[in-house]
């Protein structure tokens, strides 16, 4: 499909009460359609992976183009710099979660972490985090030690009061320590050592992720992984 029949496509898909819908939940709609994810991920599938039409379609800088785009690129192909355009093009939260699928199994994920976890940008810095979740959630292969400094990470940064930021620290941290057992543990060592910062954001994530990792279902699911 060429990129003006897949906006003309997106159009046809808006949905005037999704986009009246969009800025309660923190999504800037100056850019938006106002198109549903489960009709994006429909059209995504029916595109099929494409990187060429995938940049084209970020090029546009409409919102829900941009979701698309990042369904239909392969991380995995991507250049160093190409990786950087696309997390500083960042302006939603829902771009970055959703693009940080899409990065995570790129060989320049893991250094980007470190990278971008002090970024003065609020949706590069959330994209250290969400990308500590996507690999906590999808790369299995991955053993404990991958996962210890960055649990080191998630406290130093603890402390930044910044809405999509401390909200991505907090999942990162859940999403660690939802791993296994050993990680549950480690993580909640490290929900404690953020507890001592002692600042609005730090408690709020701390507390968040103990109540969590504390929940009797959580526990009985991490220790069945050992």
């Amino acid at each position: 499909m060429k990129v003006d029949e897949i906006i003309s496509d997106l159009h046809k898909l808006a949905c005037e009460d999704h986009y009246n819908k969009l800025s309660k939940f923190g999504i800037p709609d100056n850019k938006a359609l106002g198109v549903k994810m489960p009709d994006l991920r429909r059209l995504a599938k029916k595109i099929g992976k494409n990187q060429e039409t995938g940049f084209a379609l970020w090029k546009t800088d409409i919102h829900e183009v941009r979701l698309l785009a990042s369904m239909i690129m392969d991380g995995r192909l991507l250049k160093e710099n190409e990786f950087d355009s696309l997390v500083y093009d960042f302006d939603a939260w829902d771009i970055c979660d959703c693009t940080c699928i899409m990065l995570q199994p790129s060989v320049f994920a893991r250094n980007k972490i470190d990278e971008y976890a002090d970024s003065q940008y609020e949706y590069v810095k959330r994209a250290a985090f969400v990308l500590i979740c996507q690999f906590a959630i999808h790369d299995k292969k991955k053993n404990d030690d991958f996962f210890l400094p960055l649990l080191k990470i998630i406290e130093r940064e603890a402390s930044d009061d910044r809405n999509f930021v401390k909200k991505a620290v907090n999942w990162a941290l859940r999403q660690t320590g939802k791993r296994n057992e050993y990680l549950r543990i480690k993580a909640i060592e490290t929900a404690n050592n953020i507890l001592k910062q002692n600042t609005k954001s730090a408690r709020w994530i701390a507390n968040d992720a103990i109540r969590e990792l504390n929940d009797g279902k959580i526990i009985d699911r991490t220790r069945k992984k050992g």
